[in-house]
């Protein structure tokens, strides 16, 4: 796998991840603030979560990566 490529599926497997990883710890506001959506998170805590994200995609990277690498899947000989 070149570096494109690698980096392409860096990035897609990292908003996959994010996605999954937002929710993590979401708590709604008893009594949201005047103008705040009633569903806006207390503490959304999204240096964190990216941070969570990052890590979770590089181990899922590497695992990828390590598998393309080896030949137990080769794209270029699929039909």
């Amino acid at each position: 796998m070149n570096w494109f490529t690698g980096s392409a599926m860096f990035v897609a497997i990292w908003f996959l991840v994010l996605f999954a990883v937002l929710p993590w710890g979401v708590k709604v506001a008893e009594e949201p603030e005047a103008g705040h959506a009633t569903s806006a998170p207390v503490n959304p805590r999204l240096g964190l979560k990216l941070l969570v994200t990052t890590v979770i995609t590089a181990v899922i990277w590497l695992a990828v990566d390590f598998v393309v690498a080896s030949g137990w899947i080769d794209f270029r000989s699929m039909e």
